[in-house]
């Protein structure tokens, strides 16, 4: 852990960073210990809205995407998505114009693999092997073809380094599509739309007369801007596990995520069915799709009294609730 390696690179001068000048950290974990750096130099990069909202209360400036400018050293916590790093990296090169970089990763990461292309193209200057990860320091990284690139599917819709299912449609995604009803109208809302699949299928339903998409990641929200381009559709940066819309949904759909990093988290899946529930009319109904191994049900029966599975595949359930048990809202 980035906490844990840092300090050991800072001990004794191996590690020195710039005394002046802004630092960009990219993607430190929502309750990582930053605490040895220059708090009031650092911008954070942090997509996903729940890390920036945590990272901003605790006043510390947090960027969306890379910021422009320039900046005299960069810190990269590497994530979960080969691409994602790649691209953070070569966004921290253009960032510190070549200049000092820190890359800190678990083994379970990748970061052994990471730093082995690095040492191909960049000056290392330091590694330390600490709690399962490794921490390297570089200067003149040579990774302009790590950028990010948009990627166009066979059909059209694009994706991007960072966001879930980049390569290809979603295979529960596509199985929740298949067992929609054919009479979807009125106000929809799609919780963790992701670059937008879901919604553009709904919005070829003339009656659909809005579509809320509310998803954590910038980046594939974006993604979403450009895959629909249609007036019904309202974007929404934000936690889909705290959202309250003022006025109650005709249908909700969504493809709950199940992970935080690499560990199973049913119970994210469970804060969606929540957030369902609190946002759906008391006549209307909420459709999902699950990998069938999530223990859904009981959490499903607490705040549905009508709960059916309509559709799926030996892979994925895909489970229809209506009338919704009142909380408050």
């Amino acid at each position: 852990m980035f906490q844990t390696r840092y300090p050991l690179a800072l001990k004794d001068g191996a590690l020195t960073l710039p005394e002046t000048g802004s630092i960009v950290v990219f993607g430190p974990a929502q309750d990582a210990n930053l605490s040895d750096l220059p708090k009031d130099r650092c911008v954070i990069v942090a997509p996903d809205f729940p890390v920036h909202a945590a990272w901003e209360k605790r006043g510390w400036t947090v960027s969306a995407t890379p910021p422009e400018g320039a900046f005299s050293a960069a810190i990269i916590c590497l994530p979960r998505a080969k691409a994602l790093a790649h691209a953070w990296i070569a966004a921290a090169s253009v960032a510190t114009s070549g200049g000092l970089m820190v890359v800190d990763g678990q083994k379970t990461d990748g970061v052994e693999s990471i730093l082995k292309a690095l040492s191909k193209k960049a000056e290392m200057q330091g590694v330390i092997s600490k709690a399962h990860g490794k921490i390297a320091w570089l200067t003149g990284a040579d990774v302009a073809d790590w950028a990010a690139t948009t990627k166009v599917l066979p059909d059209g819709f694009i994706t991007r380094p960072g966001v879930f299912s980049a390569d290809g449609i979603d295979k529960g995604s596509a199985a929740l599509i298949a067992a929609l009803p054919k009479d979807i109208k009125g106000r929809v809302a799609d919780l963790g739309a992701g670059w937008g699949y879901l919604a553009h299928h709904i919005l070829g339903h003339e009656s659909v007369s809005e579509m809320h998409l509310v998803e954590a990641n910038i980046t594939a929200l974006d993604c979403a801007r450009e895959n629909i381009k249609d007036d019904r559709a309202t974007f929404i940066w934000g936690d889909a596990t705290t959202h309250v819309n003022v006025t109650p949904y005709d249908l909700i759909v969504s493809n709950p995520p199940f992970h935080t990093g690499r560990k199973g988290d049913p119970d994210l899946g469970r804060a969606f069915i929540r957030a369902a529930a609190l946002n759906v009319k008391v006549a209307g109904q909420f459709i999902l799709v699950a990998n069938r191994h999530l223990p859904y049900e009981e959490t499903l029966a607490e705040h549905f009294n009508e709960v059916a599975e309509i559709g799926g595949t030996p892979a994925f359930k895909v489970i229809r609730c209506a009338k919704p048990r009142r909380a408050k809202r």
